[in-house]
């Protein structure tokens, strides 16, 4: 069963976003968008989230259930040659991040692929640019940031001085784990870091995969999370090219049509 919330589906299995319409009536979804007859585009921008009935952008945020779901459709239509991928992010959740990669690899295995940044690809957005046959980057654009990131804050103290305390509640020994009103116990900090650092060699290895012979699993680790700017990011195997990103679009064409000649 799919949950309803203000009129639309929220779901991934079944692909639901086919059949959500607007208030018109009209699908949502019609289609991956075009550049050319030829060529379709997948746009990436802004904070990615895992679910959300909309494709493109919306109020900052990109979904990965939208763009896996245009990566199948371009990967199965005949009449689309090659697929530019856009993007412009900083990162986002890691739910649902791996599978949406791996749906654009699929794509890059079945199409030639070309990811343009129009300016930055940091944590989840290069996740998701990394599976592309090339990533081209502009010269102040950005790359990197294969680490993972969270935080927890201890209220504890603001309350004392507030002349509040709390009294938790629980039915587990670990149910408030992460809770907001005492300091993070050490045992549960080095289980933490130690969740993190598997989930960042799992990143390394997922780049060093789409990116076989141009970044290693080694080489994604040893870069710390650090983003990379404009050819320092091609020097580190992180990107292929840098260009403007207007000129990219030509040049794909251009490649596409000696591929299919």
């Amino acid at each position: 069963e799919v949950a309803v919330r203000g009129g639309e589906q929220f779901g991934l299995v079944g692909d639901t976003l086919r059949d959500v319409v607007d208030d018109w009536g009209q699908p949502i979804y019609q289609g991956p968008k075009r550049i050319s007859d030829r060529i379709a585009l997948i746009e990436v921008e802004g904070t990615l989230i895992n679910k959300g009935k909309w494709i493109g952008k919306s109020s900052g945020q990109t979904t990965y259930e939208a763009i896996g779901l245009q990566a199948d459709d371009c990967r199965t239509d005949s009449s689309i040659d090659g697929v530019i991928v856009e993007i412009d992010s900083f990162g986002g959740e890691v739910t649902g991040a791996f599978d949406c990669a791996e749906r654009l690899y699929e794509l890059s295995q079945a199409k030639p692929t070309i990811a343009i940044l129009t300016d930055h690809a940091l944590s989840a957005g290069y996740l998701l640019a990394a599976p592309a046959r090339q990533i081209v980057i502009p010269q102040n654009g950005q790359a990197g940031s294969i680490g993972v990131i969270s935080m927890h804050v201890d209220a504890s103290k603001w309350l004392a001085d507030q002349g509040l305390s709390g009294t938790i509640l629980k039915a587990g020994a670990r149910k408030a784990d992460f809770n907001a009103y005492q300091p993070l116990p050490p045992e549960v900090l080095e289980e933490a870091l130690t969740d993190m650092e598997a989930m960042r060699r799992d990143f390394a290895a997922t780049v060093a995969r789409f990116r076989a012979g141009r970044l290693s699993f080694d080489a994604a680790m040893a870069t710390e999370a650090k983003c990379f700017r404009g050819q320092a990011a091609v020097e580190a195997g992180l990107a292929d090219a840098v260009a403007r990103p207007s000129q990219v679009l030509a040049a794909f064409q251009e490649e596409l049509g000696r591929v299919a000649g």
